[in-house]
């Protein structure tokens, strides 16, 4: 810890030109509305995928701040970051290489598990581990189908280890409710079964974002929220849910820096293969922020920006192919810009031309996809 410390210490500290805003507020907000809608269930946050491109190690800090006692996240080496930076227990929900569970931290993690070979790896690794059973109840990518009879196939295996939890995915919480009811039916009757051999997990889990508004239950004693933490709302306008979800709060804002400005003349082209030609006499900015960085090449010539000028908020449009390390702006006649200046690539105004909902819409895309291809290097910055 001490030689952690040193290393923070001594680091150089410097500006980045790409920089991902964190609103800790928003989350505060966002976990109070989740709560509110399921008193009787615990908040078991997903930090999956870098915290869905937000930062794993930023998120867990701020629940740190939180009563959130427990996260869920997918593989070992999120595991790993989790350790050092998040004070509670963790839910692994994700598969992972056998050699691998001889590193676990027993006494902070907890597993899900989907099949037999799991059931043996725990066992041959460690005695009285904490398991969440995966009940398959309709998503069909993975987890027990017919409880009753892996009972009966893996008994000798169960009777080492500890049964804490039940769980699984709905497959269309967004919908009507129809598949949810079904699924819902299949859980509890696996619920059921598991009293029915005294068994009463602490931890009875099916909602997701979406499930967390619709599936309401006084048997669910957690919810495991991902993409609603973070401020999206999970439904479409059309849904009767959509305005309850509309407080949630965006918590990411996405900055880049315009690194080059080039005037140019009408009729020249801007960008890989002549995509744009300019109109007219027009200012080019551009930021180093591509398709590594992760805005998508299905943005080129459509979406649009907002540049942060002398107090000023300028609409900037894509111009051009986006690179892999850099992207063009146009800017109107009358605005110029300056090397230096900020531009904000993904507002956290849902309202906003590049708010992650528009952006999305326009790559024909869900915003999940976008967040997670956001490097994960893009330096974070929490706001509190």
């Amino acid at each position: 810890m001490m030689l952690n410390y040193l290393r923070q210490l001594i680091k150089p500290k410097y500006p980045t030109l790409n920089q991902i805003e964190i609103k800790a507020e928003a989350i505060f907000n966002n976990l109070k509305l989740l709560e509110s809608l399921q008193p009787q269930a615990q908040v078991i946050p997903v930090l999956k995928s870098n915290a869905y491109g937000h930062g794993l190690k930023e998120i867990c800090e701020i629940l740190n701040k939180t009563k959130v006692q427990m996260i869920a996240l997918d593989s070992f080496p999120e595991l790993q970051v989790a350790y050092r930076y998040f004070k509670g227990k963790i839910l692994l929900i994700g598969e992972m290489p056998a050699e691998a569970y001889a590193y676990i931290n027993w006494s902070r993690t907890e597993i899900c598990v989907y099949n037999s070979a799991t059931l043996k790896t725990l066992v041959a690794y460690k005695k009285q581990a904490h398991i969440h059973l995966f009940i398959n109840t309709g998503m069909n990518r993975e987890g027990i189908k017919d409880l009753p009879s892996f009972w009966q196939e893996n008994l000798d295996y169960l009777s080492h280890l500890k049964i804490t939890g039940l769980c699984s995915h709905l497959l269309d919480a967004e919908g009507d409710g129809s598949a949810n009811a079904k699924q819902a039916h299949l859980f509890f009757q696996a619920l059921d079964f598991l009293k029915s051999k005294n068994c009463q997990p602490q931890y009875v889990h099916l909602a997701n974002s979406a499930g967390v508004f619709t599936l309401k239950d006084e048997r669910l004693s957690a919810v495991r929220p991902g993409l609603a933490v973070y401020g999206y709302n999970p439904f479409t306008p059309e849904s009767p849910y959509f305005k309850e979800a509309e407080k949630l709060q965006v918590a990411l804002r996405l900055l880049s820096t315009v690194v080059s400005l080039q005037d140019l003349q009408a009729g020249e082209a801007v960008s890989y293969n002549a995509t744009y030609r300019t109109e007219r006499e027009e200012q080019i900015a551009v930021i180093p922020f591509g398709y590594y960085e992760g805005l998508d090449r299905r943005l080129s010539n459509k979406a649009s920006f907002q540049l942060l000028h002398e107090g000023k908020k300028i609409e900037v449009k894509l111009r051009g192919r986006v690179c892999m390390n850099l992207t063009c702006l146009g800017l109107e006649r009358e605005e110029t810009a300056s090397i230096g200046d900020r531009v904000v690539l993904v507002s956290n105004n849902k309202d906003d031309v590049n708010s992650l909902q528009n952006l999305a819409s326009i790559q024909g895309s869900i915003v999940y996809e976008l967040l997670v291809k956001f490097q994960a290097n893009i330096r974070k910055i929490i706001k509190y």
